[in-house]
């Protein structure tokens, strides 16, 4: 293991693919994004809630070869690519932590009902907004609390201004997004994805395979992400109310405010809160998926625009003012950004750096410095990890000491070899279908 602590001139090499879906699932690699079942199609693979509360991919049969080579070439799980070279060498600013950016500054919505309504500064909803009443696309592509079931979340097409309003706010829980993607595709029609950065990810990877990404998808809008978490963290909050899920009518991890409140209402009219350090204050309980523990881009080096929060070290002390910080990352973003504002829809107060990006977000710091290691590790201890290109994590191992990489490369390869990376086998929890079936999710 002496190698983790010097960082060699050359990128490692992963696991030979394809991996079959269960490999994917059971090595820690998957995040639920559901495009391996829009690629293989709904009747060969099954996007099933785990007993540990995860959305995981379940082939109703033995996948082709050819299925399976189409999956790994686009699964964030397997492919991990960074923004072109073209893109970073033109960029106006560039750094080797937060990637490039043609813009970097701290603004809001210019709507105080969004700003107030939203998870930090409203700018993902504003964008959002902005795109479909400008005519720039026929939809958006996002994520809401489900209407039938108000822990869970959905994937969302918005047409409307309103829609988008009424899905403002952070969604921790699990979430496909692109299970349907495929068809999405089919409408041929112009539309915005707003998503976690390994989303957009995977439908960049997608974009080299099928044309009719770069034709439809206009814009790509995605969230500094600090890691998407299992559903069992939600029905922790349950249980420290003694709630059960079917009786909720309400249940909001944020917003309302900077960062607002946690929020749970019940169908026979009782409410329940907690304040965001209350929801996260004990960090052994946040129930991150693996895949976001060797995450190498939680920055969204592959969107239009990112929004981040703007909080010193990555947590409110109190409800702050509506604020997000904002990288916008490619031309395209920079002409919607530059739209955006000069119609009102965003303000800006001021621009802003990557080095208070780091103060910032000091834990994507942290993360972008480690992962490098900890794929290292997780490859001597014989587990595949994904190929990595385009996202400078030796540049970014080598801000380390060679104690900190061995640290990581160790640590990963001793939780590698017993498992705690990984996943078990996906199988779907008991009565959930009944569930489903109930309206329940």
């Amino acid at each position: 293991m002496s190698d983790l602590g010097r960082v060699p001139s050359a990128a490692c090499v992963a696991a030979p693919l394809p991996l079959s879906l269960d490999e994917i699932v059971e090595n820690g690699l998957c995040i639920g994004c559901g495009l391996c079942r829009s690629l293989a199609g709904p009747k060969e693979v099954e996007m099933v809630m785990t007993p540990e509360g995860r959305l995981r991919p379940v082939a109703h049969k033995v996948l082709s070869h050819s299925t399976l080579t189409r999956i790994n070439a686009v699964c964030p799980g397997t492919r991990i690519a960074g923004p072109p070279r073209a893109q970073t060498d033109s960029a106006a600013l560039t750094d080797t932590v937060w990637g490039p950016a043609e813009r970097v500054s701290l603004g809001y919505a210019g709507d105080p009902a969004v700003r107030f309504q939203a998870s930090s500064g409203g700018v993902l909803t504003a964008l959002g907004q902005f795109l479909l009443t400008s005519g720039r696309v026929n939809f958006v592509l996002h994520v809401s609390a489900s209407r039938t079931a108000p822990m869970r979340s959905e994937r969302r097409l918005s047409f409307d201004a309103a829609s988008v309003l009424e899905s403002a706010g952070s969604r921790y829980g699990p979430v496909a997004p692109l299970e349907d993607f495929s068809e999405i595709l089919a409408r041929g029609e112009p539309f915005a994805l707003i998503a976690k950065p390994c989303d957009v990810t995977a439908v960049r990877n997608l974009a080299r395979h099928d044309p009719r990404v770069d034709k439809y998808m206009s814009y790509a809008l995605a969230f500094v992400c600090g890691g998407a978490s299992d559903l069992s963290k939600s029905e922790q909050v349950l249980q420290r109310f003694g709630l059960t899920e079917d009786e909720l009518a309400l249940f909001r991890y944020r917003g309302y405010g900077n960062p607002g409140l946690n929020r749970i209402e019940t169908r026979d009219g009782r409410a329940f809160q907690l304040s965001y350090r209350q929801l996260w204050e004990d960090e052994d309980k946040w129930m991150i998926q693996p895949r976001c523990k060797i995450c190498p881009d939680a920055i969204g080096q592959v969107a239009d625009i990112v929004a981040s929060d703007a909080w010193l070290n990555g947590g409110p002390a109190v409800d702050d003012e509506a604020l997000n910080g904002i990288i916008v990352r490619t031309p395209r973003g920079m002409e919607l950004f530059a739209a955006a504002v000069a119609a009102g829809a965003l303000a800006i107060k001021r621009e802003t750096s990557f080095a208070e990006l780091g103060e910032l977000q000091s834990h994507q710091t942290r993360k972008r410095r480690a992962v490098w290691a900890r794929l290292k590790g997780i490859e001597i201890a014989g587990k595949p990890v994904p190929v990595v290109t385009d996202l400078a994590l030796e540049d970014c191992a080598r801000q380390n000491t060679p104690a900190d990489n061995l640290s990581e490369g160790r640590g990963a390869r001793d939780r590698a070899k017993r498992g705690r990376l990984g996943e078990p086998r996906p199988v779907a929890r008991l009565n959930e279908t009944a569930m489903v079936k109930d309206g329940c999710a």
